[in-house]
């Protein structure tokens, strides 16, 4: 099996971010969530990956594009998100006041 180079690794999470997004436009939250978990695993390979082999100077350029977009997909995820958050925030805010 061929070991996959960093700049693989950017692209995979950038994948994954990607059917984050997808996921949290049709309201699936669950896999967004799964999706995530994913992300977390394919960071943690890079940050290991990275320690024993160095991103080649020919990748920096596509690494910062990758990049851009994973942040991107990240806010969007976010702009999805923010009502649920405050839904969620008035339901907790209610059940509290129910407990006092």
């Amino acid at each position: 099996m061929q070991q996959q180079s960093l700049l693989d690794y950017y692209k995979a999470i950038e994948g994954a971010s990607q059917r984050m997004l997808m996921a949290a436009q049709r309201e699936d939250w669950e896999q967004v969530m799964q999706l995530e978990g994913a992300c977390a695993v394919l960071i943690e390979q890079l940050h290991h990956q990275s320690q024993v082999e160095p991103l080649a100077s020919e990748d920096r350029s596509e690494k910062g594009k990758i990049m851009l977009r994973i942040l991107r997909n990240d806010a969007l995820i976010r702009n999805l998100a923010e009502p649920r958050l405050s839904d969620i925030q008035r339901l907790l805010d209610g059940g509290s006041r129910l407990l006092h």
